[in-house]
C-alpha cells in the first residue's frame, strides 16, 4: 500500500483491512516463538544450573542459576539501542529478521553446549555468552513489535491491537511450558532415573541416608527442547520475510522525514530524555517487578522454595497462564476507553499490598506440610561477625564458618529462621528448632575424617530435629504436597487452589502489561519512537524485571526468611504508583500518534 498521496492519520481512522490483520498477527507469531526461546531457559533454570553449576555449593548454585538467566535481561537495553537505532533508520522489517536470526541460533546451541562435568568452566562462560545473545536479539524485538502495530492500529483501537504483541510474552512461556511437560513425559517414562554422583564419584545421599536419584530429562532430556527450536526458527523466518514495512515509516521515508542520528535526538536532550525517564521509573519498573513476580519468581517459589516437584510446578502454571492471558486483551482494550495509566498503575499498587498475603497463601495451599512445620520457631545464634552474604558467583570463596555452614543447611529445607547474636563472641554457632540445640561446626578448624564426622553428624542431628518438627525432607514421603500426574489432573480443591492462586498474580500480570505497548508508542514521535521506547522498556524490564528472581532469593536466603524477597518487587511497585500517578500523563490514548 502506497502512503504518497494519502494522509497516514485519516488512514488509520477506517477500521483495519483483513490484509492488515494478518500482518500484525504474522508479527505476533513470529515473536511468540521468539519469547519461546528466550524463556526456555526460565523454565528450566534449576535443571541447567545442576548442569553447568555443579561445583558450587547449592544455594550459591540457584542464585548463579538464575543470574544466568538474568544475563539476558541485563544486555537488553543494549540490543534496544542497536536495534532501535536501526529500526529508526532502515525501518522495522529488516530489524525483525536480525533479531530472529540471533535468537533462533543461540537458542540452538544451548542445546548443544557441553556442562561443566565435560569442559568445566568454559561451560557455565558460553551459557551466559549465548544468554547475553538472546537479550541483545529480544532488546530489538519488542521495541519494532510495539511499534509494528501500534502504526497499523485504527485510532482508538490501540490498546487492543497492542495487547496481542503483549499475550506473544505470556504465550511463548506457556508453550515453552508445553513443550517441556510433553518432552518430560516421554523421556522420564521410557529411561529409568539414575545414581547422582559428586565431584569424586561418589553416590550423593538423600537426607534420610538413600541414594539421591536424577530422571533422565533432568540429565539430559531438557537440551531436546532448545534443539527443537531450530524448527521454529525457519518458521519465524519465514513469516518475517511475508511482512511489509509499517506504513508510519514508508511515509517517512519517502518524505525524507526519518531520523539521521535517533538516539542522539531520543536521548541526547531533556526534552526527549525525560520522557524516557518518566516512562522507566513511572511505568516499566514497576510493570516490570509485578510481571516477573507472576510468571518467573511465582514459578521458582513453587519449585524450589514450597517443594512442588517440577512437572506439578510447570502444570499449575500453564493453567493460570491458560486462565489469565485473556486478561491481555481485555485491560488492553478498556485501556482505550478510560486510559492506560489508571490500570497500569492499578496493577501495581494491587500486586504491593497482596504479594505478601498471597505467597503465604501460596506456600499453606501447595504444601501444607511445610507450612505447619514453619510455625515451629528456628533460631541461630551466633557471633554476627562471622555470617557471611553466601553469594559465590565466580565460585572461589569458602563458607566455612559455622555460621555460614548452619544457615546454608536450614536454607536448603527452606526453613524460616531467625539469626540471633549470641552471648558471647568468637563461639561456634548454635541451632535451636524448637526445645533442641544443636551446635554447628567451623570447617576451617578441622580437616579429613574430623570434617567428614562433623558435617554427618551436624546434618543428621539437623534433619532429625526438622523431621520431629514437621519438615518434610523427603519429596516422596510428603503426602500433603500438590501433585499432578498429567496435564489435566487439577481437579481438587487443593490443586485448583494453587491453579487460581496463581491466576491472580496472572491477572495483576495482565493488567500492568496489556497496555503498556499502546502507551510507550503514544509517549514518543514517529521519528524516534523504535529507539525511544525500547530503551525505557529493556532497563524496566531487563534490569529490575529481569534481576527480580535472583534477587529475590538471594535476599530471603540471607535473611533467613522464604518471603523476605517480595520486598524488592513491593518497593519498586509502590514507588512507581507515586512516580507515575505524579508525572505520567493521562489521556494519552485519545492522541493521534501520526500528527507529528
Amino acid at each position: 500500500m502506497a502512503y504518497n498521496q494519502t494522509d497516514v492519520a485519516s488512514t488509520r481512522s477506517r477500521p483495519m483491512t483483513a490484509e492488515e490483520k494478518k500482518v500484525i498477527l504474522a508479527s505476533s507469531a513470529g515473536t511468540i516463538f521468539e519469547w519461546y526461546d528466550f524463556y526456555l531457559y526460565g523454565s528450566l533454570a534449576a535443571i541447567i544450573g545442576a548442569q553447568y553449576f555443579t561445583s558450587f555449593p547449592e544455594a550459591t548454585r540457584n542464585v548463579f542459576a538464575l543470574l544466568a538467566f538474568a544475563a539476558g535481561f541485563i544486555v537488553r537495553p543494549f540490543g534496544a539501542l542497536v536495534f532501535g537505532a536501526m529500526g529508526d533508520l532502515i525501518g522495522r522489517k529488516y530489524t525483525f529478521l536480525a533479531t530472529i536470526l540471533i535468537m533462533g541460533l543461540s537458542t540452538f546451541l544451548v542445546g548443544l553446549l557441553p556442562g561443566y562435568s565435560s569442559w568445566g568452566v568454559a561451560a557455565p562462560v558460553i551459557l551466559i555468552i549465548l544468554r547475553m545473545a538472546q537479550g541483545l536479539a529480544l532488546g530489538g524485538e519488542y521495541g519494532g513489535a510495539a511499534v509494528y502495530v501500534a502504526e497499523h492500529a485504527p485510532q482508538g483501537q490501540r490498546g487492543y491491537f497492542t495487547a496481542f504483541i503483549q499475550t506473544t510474552a505470556t504465550l511463548g512461556l506457556l508453550l515453552s511450558l508445553i513443550v517441556i511437560l510433553i518432552v518430560q513425559s516421554y523421556i522420564n517414562g521410557n529411561w529409568d532415573p539414575t545414581p547422582v554422583l559428586d565431584a569424586t564419584g561418589q553416590a550423593v545421599l538423600n537426607a534420610d541416608g538413600t541414594p539421591k536419584m536424577i530422571k533422565a530429562f533432568d540429565l539430559w532430556g531438557w537440551r531436546i527442547p532448545f534443539l527443537g527450536s531450530i524448527f521454529l526458527l525457519g518458521i519465524s523466518l519465514y513469516i518475517r520475510l511475508q511482512m511489509n514495512e509499517s506504513p508510519a515509516f514508508k511515509k517517512m521515508k519517502e518524505e525524507g522525514a526519518q531520523s539521521k542520528a535517533p538516539l542522539k535526538e531520543a536521548f541526547g536532550t531533556w526534552k526527549n530524555g525525560k520522557i524516557a525517564l518518566i516512562a522507566l521509573l513511572g511505568l516499566t519498573a514497576g510493570q516490570a517487578v509485578v510481571w516477573y513476580s507472576g510468571q518467573f519468581y511465582a514459578l521458582f517459589f513453587i519449585q524450589n522454595v514450597v517443594k512442588v516437584d517440577s512437572f506439578s510446578s510447570n502444570v499449575f502454571v500453564a493453567w493460570s497462564l491458560i486462565l489469565g492471558t485473556g486478561g491481555f486483551l481485555f485491560f488492553g482494550a478498556l485501556s482505550d476507553k478510560i486510559g492506560r495509566k489508571p490500570i497500569i498503575l492499578g496493577g501495581c499498587l494491587l500486586a504491593a499490598i497482596t504479594y505478601f498475603p498471597v505467597f503465604h497463601i501460596l506456600t499453606k495451599t501447595a504444601n501444607p506440610a511445610l507450612a505447619a512445620a514453619q510455625m515451629t520457631p528456628v533460631t541461630v545464634s551466633t557471633d554476627l561477625d562471622t555470617c557471611s552474604f553466601q553469594f559465590n558467583p565466580t565460585g572461589t570463596a569458602k563458607f566455612t564458618s559455622s555460621c555460614d555452614i548452619a544457615k546454608a543447611l536450614l536454607a536448603k529445607s527452606s526453613v524460616n529462621y531467625e539469626t540471633v547474636s549470641a552471648a558471647t563472641t568468637g563461639g561456634v554457632a548454635e541451632v535451636k528448632i524448637g526445645d533442641t540445640v544443636i551446635p554447628s561446626y567451623d570447617a576451617a578448624t578441622l580437616t579429613g575424617a574430623d570434617l567428614a564426622a562433623a558435617k554427618s553428624g551436624f546434618e543428621k542431628a539437623v534433619n532429625a530435629a526438622l523431621s520431629s518438627a514437621g519438615y518434610p525432607l523427603t519429596a516422596e514421603a510428603n503426602t500433603t504436597v500438590a501433585k499432578a500426574n498429567h496435564f489435566f489432573d487439577i481437579f481438587t480443591i487443593q490443586k485448583l487452589s494453587v491453579v487460581l492462586i496463581l491466576t491472580y498474580l496472572i491477572v495483576l500480570v495482565t493488567m500492568v502489561y496489556g497496555p503498556i505497548a499502546a502507551m510507550l508508542v503514544e509517549l514518543f514521535p514517529t521519528r524516534i519512537r523504535y529507539s525511544g521506547l525500547s530503551l525505557p522498556y529493556h532497563i524496566g524490564n531487563g534490569w529490575f524485571g529481569g534481576l527480580l528472581p535472583a534477587t529475590a532469593f538471594a535476599i530471603s536466603a540471607q535473611s533467613g526468611n522464604i518471603y523476605a524477597g517480595l520486598w524488592y518487587a513491593i518497593i519498586v511497585a509502590a514507588c512507581t504508583v507515586v512516580i507515575g500517578a505524579i508525572f505520567v500523563p493521562n489521556g494519552t490514548h485519545k492522541k493521534d500518534i501520526f500528527k507529528d
